[in-house]
């Protein structure tokens, strides 16, 4: 607990010269935003700040235990989010979302246990003013709606945790409307965002807090599914596997410390020395305490039985293939879809029509690898300190990244496969032409009703074999010609690249023409073998990659049997 203590500490200092003390300022109290400049009353940001602070003026251990001017500073932004609080109870981030329910009950849930741990301590002045606020978000809480699959259970935890404070029976009801729309989790652990770096966590504890509050302990089960499954998720350093995210998680680097309380409370719970050791490592990383509503130093306070748990950790899996999700209808979900009625569109929102899509983790200790369907990137490996991304393959028949939502293993290999299908379409028959005269508008006519022309099928797998710790990717099309192809090898900003058939198209973007292709990051090095250039475009599809990453593009033209070798040194 030493090391939360100090980092908690270590954040109020830092959030002291951040308060904004103009008091002719409309944001006069608040924490500035390091992104944008200007405070807000959210669960990342003002509200954050004020779990830190409370927890630093109220724990005996801290330097600034009952310290007079953070008494005060407290006050100033407890004061500023009333102030920021709508007439109707919500409160906007101001980068996105405006009067946000969801956004309102992220706060909720982390400033209820503020207030119960400020009333544990006798502080009235404070507490009352965070009742108020708490009071306050009821009808929005009680009426208001979410934008994505996550929101739905930080709703249902704010419902919970206001239950606890006013008592009122209508905060149960909408909770329980929500509860019965069903848990959004495949049998191996993943969420509908499959975000292990940012939205698991958010769906782990604010249902954590759901299932203890409610009395509903079946829904802790799907909380340790997910925590099951991130074992196998976690690269040799310490890193998160985010490379298949649905989300803002996609392609950035994340640790476990989010994961922290959720690993530690549960541990507790289950006497559960595999918790213990996620719990433990993910403390190795940790920097940052986190949002209110899954604030570290906060859970420990509310929690004091965390605080010392005389669980033995044991060893954590270093040595695995693991297949996720070989099992979920992916398909058959996605042709029930045609029938639900929506189109495939949400309003403000995703389909995540990659939710269940298959996943291979394989790690012998240093060497990590990942197998991704659904997905806009199919393999990563990492070696010790040099990683290999990812790996795209676009083509120009749709045109476009090829996703390969077909992903099995027959003997010891691995089987990416997709058909690609585009046609034309005809006249719309005449009963279903508008009477609109000799001029049309495009986007009022009724497409729908057109029929198929020439549609084309195009066929494309990957075979992807290990061994010696060696890999191989083998890009196999059916015989349509002159398709043009494109794989793309993706490496961080740091890597060194060589190789005699390397060519510069800018400072991050390189054609591998042909020949072996070498790869240095830190200790560690790896080759891959072999490039080509059979056309010249340049790109035929939108990276979503960072802008920094190192880009090697290997140019092709069906029909194709190419296998790239990659060698681990």
């Amino acid at each position: 607990m030493e090391k939360i203590i100090y980092i908690n500490d270590k954040a109020t200092d830092y959030f002291w010269k951040q308060q904004i003390l103009d008091q002719e300022s409309r944001y006069f109290g608040g924490i500035i935003d390091q992104k944008t400049g200007i405070p807000t009353p959210t669960h990342t940001g003002t509200g954050s700040v004020i779990a830190t602070w409370v927890c630093s003026y109220l724990n005996s251990r801290s330097k600034y235990f009952k310290n007079a001017e953070l008494e005060d500073k407290i006050h100033f932004a407890l004061n500023y989010m009333l102030d920021q609080q709508h007439e109707d109870g919500t409160i906007s981030p101001g980068w996105t979302n405006y009067h946000s329910p969801p956004d309102t009950a992220f706060l909720v849930t982390g400033l209820s246990q503020v207030y119960k741990f400020l009333k544990s301590k006798e502080e009235k002045a404070m507490s009352d003013k965070v009742e108020f606020f708490l009071k306050r978000t009821i009808p929005a809480m009680l009426t208001g709606g979410c934008h994505t699959p996550n929101h739905r259970w930080v709703l249902t935890s704010a419902l919970a945790q206001l239950y606890t404070v006013f008592k009122e029976k209508a905060l149960i009801d909408r909770a329980e409307a929500w509860l019965r729309e069903g848990i959004d989790i495949t049998e191996d652990g993943e969420w509908t965002e499959r975000s292990n770096g940012i939205y698991n966590t958010v769906s782990n504890i604010c249902l954590y807090h759901t299932a203890t509050i409610l009395d509903k302990p079946y829904i802790l089960e799907y909380v340790r599914k997910n925590l099951d499954m991130m074992l196998y998720l976690v690269q040799p350093n310490g890193e998160i596997v985010t490379d298949y995210s649905g989300r803002q998680d996609l392609a950035n680097t994340y640790d476990l410390s989010p994961y922290h309380l959720i690993y530690r409370l549960m541990a507790l719970k289950d006497d559960n020395g595999l918790y213990m050791a996620m719990a433990d490592l993910s403390l190795e990383s940790m920097e940052d305490l986190g949002p209110v509503n899954n604030h570290v130093m906060l859970g420990y306070l509310m929690y004091p039985e965390i605080q010392n748990i005389n669980i033995k950790s044991q060893p954590l899996p270093t040595t695995y293939e693991r297949f996720i999700n070989g099992n979920y209808p992916l398909q058959n979900n996605l042709e029930k879809m045609k029938s639900v009625g929506h189109h495939s569109k949400i309003e403000h929102s995703s389909m995540h029509t990659s939710f269940g899509a298959p996943v291979v983790r394989y790690r012998n200790h240093d060497v990590s690898a990942t197998i991704m369907g659904g997905n806009t990137s199919l393999f990563s490996l990492h070696n010790g300190d040099v990683k290999l991304l990812g790996v795209k393959i676009s083509s120009s028949f749709s045109p476009g990244i090829i996703e390969f939502y077909s992903l099995e293993k027959r003997d010891n290999s691995y089987y990416l496969k997709q058909e690609l299908e585009k046609g034309y379409t005809g006249p719309l028959p005449s009963t279903d032409v508008p009477d609109q005269g000799e001029t049309s508008v495009w986007y009022l006519l009724p497409h729908q009703n057109r029929k198929v022309t020439h549609n084309q099928k195009h066929h494309v797998e990957v075979k992807v074999n290990h061994y010696d710790e060696n890999w191989e990717l083998q890009l196999c099309t059916d015989q349509l010609k002159d398709v043009f192809y494109q794989v793309e090898f993706i490496f961080s900003a740091e890597a060194k690249l060589s190789g005699d058939g390397m060519e510069n198209m800018d400072d991050h973007h390189y054609f591998w023409k042909d020949g072996i292709l070498e790869i240095s990051q830190g200790k560690n090095t790896m080759q891959i073998e072999s490039g080509g250039h059979e056309h010249w475009q340049s790109q035929l599809a939108k990276s979503e990659f960072n802008n920094q990453m190192k880009v090697v593009k290997v140019n092709l033209v069906s029909p194709i049997d190419r296998t790239f070798v990659i060698k681990n040194l």
